[in-house]
């Protein structure tokens, strides 16, 4: 399933080394989270994967 992050809970870190305006999440099996951002022009779609990790990696991360 995919989930749209809230703008608020988004890790600064993000948004300084990859200019992001959207982040999306994306369960995996077996509790694994992968976080990614979708760039977008006139020409092209292009999404990009900046993380995976699991479960408690990703609470950790995003401050659950």
């Amino acid at each position: 399933m995919r989930t749209k992050i809230p703008k608020k809970l988004w890790p600064r870190n993000y948004v300084k080394e990859h200019q992001i305006t959207n982040l999306w999440k994306y369960d995996l099996p077996n509790a694994w989270r992968l976080i990614y951002t979708i760039f977008e022009d006139k020409i092209m779609i292009l999404n990009v994967i900046l993380e995976w990790f699991s479960h408690k990696e990703y609470e950790r991360k995003f401050g659950y």
